[in-house]
């Protein structure tokens, strides 16, 4: 689901104690245990400012069993199914951030397609997938005019119908070659996209909700659905250090080293990060990775850029 919501805000207070509790942490780079969990022994607090000393302490106890693990789960889709289905309560009441959201993810999107996908998109069918659509936000503003059918997958129902109602044909400023395919009203953990079906998944502000096992499973799972050459982007919030857990709608906001550690396990590799700007102070940082499976030198300057796959034609 849209999850930047009420975790884009962070108590200031919060922040300095995460800051100064975890500063010395942060600079060690973590590796993963050989067991059937992933450890991370890197320290956090929840958003009550208890200090847990490991991740992998916070998860026992949030997750540690079957029937933990299926409450952690079930509490964060019922926290969603009481929001608004609107801009405004997808985005925790921070609906003005919309615009430098959309655009600064449209500058990053645009680099990807000119360099990483031939002729930059150029008369080729570009399938997408939005990971966590909630009502379509980003799918209207940004996806459906790149790509020519766009899946959505979110797994709270009331959402996922006002996306359905959002982007349908009559409600769209794009040609008939753009559309909505289809609406997967299904769980991050539990979904398996078709094989090599997407050109570009686009996970924004929902990975938070899955435990790290979860977080890797599905990566593994969504690497099969890409094309040759597609490639994920994911936008997240970003922890200073560590990371926070949101007791409320029960997700995680990680840091950018804890995050390079599950990129690890799951065998992707970051081809490009830009950090979103223009957001209040008071929300937690956001940064986007660009992810592939395979290891790419980025474009350098000697080579020549090729032109971007332009916009769906506005009727």
């Amino acid at each position: 689901m849209l999850c930047a919501n009420s975790n884009l805000c962070l108590n200031s207070y919060l922040a300095a104690t995460a800051t100064e509790t975890h500063q010395a942490r942060d600079k060690c780079r973590v590796r993963p245990r050989a067991t059937t969990r992933i450890e991370m022994e890197i320290g956090g607090l929840d958003s009550n400012g208890r200090e847990f000393k490991s991740a992998d302490e916070m998860w026992r106890e949030e997750v540690g069993d079957s029937q933990k693990k299926l409450d952690w789960y079930r509490n964060g889709v019922g926290y969603w199914q009481g929001v608004d289905a609107s801009v405004d309560g997808v985005l925790g009441g921070y609906a003005h951030v919309n615009e430098p959201d959309i655009k600064a993810s449209e500058a990053f999107l645009n680099t990807l397609l000119i360099e990483l996908v031939p002729n930059g998109g150029r008369n080729q069918h570009l399938v997408a997938l939005d990971c966590g659509s909630g009502i379509g936000r980003v799918t209207k503003n940004l996806l459906i005019r790149y790509f020519n059918e766009v899946d959505l997958l979110e797994p709270v129902s009331h959402f996922l119908e006002a996306a359905r109602e959002n982007l349908a044909p009559e409600n769209l400023s794009v040609s008939e070659e753009h559309k909505a395919s289809n609406f997967y009203c299904t769980p991050l953990q539990e979904f398996t996209p078709d094989t090599q079906r997407y050109d570009v998944i686009w996970v924004q502000w929902c990975i938070g909700h899955l435990a790290d096992d979860d977080f890797v499973s599905f990566f593994k799972r969504a690497k099969a659905g890409l094309k040759p050459g597609g490639f994920f982007v994911l936008k997240e919030n970003l922890a200073k250090s560590g990371f926070v857990l949101d007791n409320e709608d029960k997700s995680i906001t990680r840091s950018d080293v804890y995050f390079k550690e599950l990129f690890n396990q799951c065998g992707l590799n970051i081809y490009k990060l830009k950090d979103q700007k223009g957001f209040p102070d008071e929300l937690f940082a956001v940064r986007m990775y660009a992810l592939t499976t395979e290891t790419l030198k980025k474009v350098g300057g000697s080579r020549p850029k090729r032109k971007a796959n332009r916009p769906a034609i506005i009727k």
